[in-house]
């Protein structure tokens, strides 16, 4: 929400060229075994399905989103993890973790109906952004913590 043109011209310059820190806490469906992890899966717009997009490895984009785990839950099974996209791609993390057999809880286009059930929304919230301030240069942040 930049106040004028210059500025915001600043800020999508640092995010196209990746210079923007961003954390989202995603609860996902399962018990994940491993602490973290790099997820490396090319995303393609499906044709045949908008809005939903989809792996694919001859068509689609680079995409790699970081993941660690910040809390187990049981009674269903689920995970609470952090999200770090380093790609900006429409639904990344949303495939990314339904392709790594951890839909998100709450999501409409990627998870099946019994996963969709257990929340009454998308469990996935930016958490943190990081940013050069336009004017200063110095790093900015701001947070705001999961609702759920």
């Amino acid at each position: 929400m930049a106040l004028d043109a210059r500025t915001h011209r600043h800020l999508s310059c640092q995010f196209e060229a990746r210079g923007v820190g961003k954390r989202y806490g995603a609860l996902v469906a399962g018990t994940m075994v491993e602490e973290s992890g790099t997820i490396d899966l090319p995303i393609a717009k499906d044709l045949t399905s908008p809005p939903r997009q989809r792996i694919d490895f001859d068509h689609g984009r680079p995409s790699v989103t970081r993941w660690a785990v910040a809390l187990r839950l049981i009674d269903p099974a689920r995970t609470r993890v952090h999200l770090h996209p380093e790609t900006g791609r429409s639904h990344q993390l949303r495939i990314h973790m339904r392709e790594i057999g951890h839909p998100i809880l709450g999501d409409d286009l990627y998870a099946p109906p019994d996963i969709r059930a257990l929340a009454p929304r998308l469990c996935l919230h930016a958490e943190r952004l990081e940013f050069a301030h336009p004017v200063t240069k110095e790093t900015v942040s701001f947070e705001s913590p999961s609702p759920f």
